[in-house]
């Protein structure tokens, strides 16, 4: 499996990050937090989860059976405990995760997220299918407005292939879509999370992520205006400084 540490080497006397992607994606995404987290102090570990990017695969099929691949992540890179951050399935991950294993994890920040994800049946079924229309209904419904990306945005880059989006997309989508158990999980959630939403979000709406935090019993939002769902991309610089203090509490 292939993971991103920012450039740098770790030290196990430093606090850990993992940075968790969303459906269909790489630790890609997290090109402009690894080095900066990094900078600040914490050992980063950016995943390609199995079959994705440059991890070998195949896909996991469920919520559940990554978060329980995580659990033996951390056991095998000998680290006590980590801070999870994760980004839209990343967010059920996390939950699913740190419901479960709450000793190894440190802190929790869930971006664009909420306990679950139904996808949409004809999403679905174009990706079931190979089909590129997929990666433009996920780009219609991802970003604010129709936001430009300097080189093409970043969605399309990563997911190019009718196989990348049948073996990948697909079984990520039907992760989220069949993942029913994030209500009861949050109850569990015992560490200090972070919640940060965007404002236009047509994904997860505003007051959907707001509800999700209500249920965690240690938890603040961060509202990120004129901002969608791929608050990574869209307000990196943001996120990541309301990242650091939280952290830093």
């Amino acid at each position: 499996m292939f993971i991103s540490t920012g450039g740098m080497d770790i030290d196990k006397s430093k606090p850990s990050i993992i940075l968790m992607h969303g459906s269909g994606l790489t630790h890609i995404v997290w090109s402009l937090h690894e080095q900066f987290y990094a900078s600040k102090g914490f050992n980063v570990f950016s995943i390609d989860l199995p079959g994705h990017g440059n991890s070998d695969g195949p896909a996991i099929e469920t919520i559940e059976g990554i978060s329980d691949w995580v659990a033996d992540l951390i056991k095998k890179l000998e680290i006590e405990k980590a801070t999870f951050i994760g980004h839209s399935q990343g967010c059920l991950v996390g939950i699913d995760f740190a419901s479960k294993y709450p000793n190894l994890v440190d802190k929790l920040v869930l971006v664009s997220g909420s306990y679950k994800l139904p996808v949409n049946q004809d999403l679905l079924d174009l990706a079931f299918n190979g089909d590129e229309k997929s990666i433009h209904l996920m780009m219609k419904w991802g970003y604010e407005g129709s936001k430009a990306f300097i080189g093409g945005n970043p969605v399309k880059k990563i997911i190019n292939s009718t196989r990348e989006i049948r073996e990948i997309l697909y079984v990520d989508l039907n992760a989220c879509n069949n993942y029913k158990s994030g209500k009861d999980s949050l109850e569990k959630i015992k560490c200090s999370t972070l919640c940060i939403l965007g404002d236009l979000d047509k994904m997860v709406p505003l007051e959907i992520g707001k509800k999700m935090a209500e249920k965690i019993s240690d938890s603040e939002v961060k509202i990120i205006n004129n901002c969608g769902h791929m608050i990574i991309f869209e307000s990196a610089f943001e996120m990541r400084k309301s990242v650091i203090e939280f952290l830093n509490k």
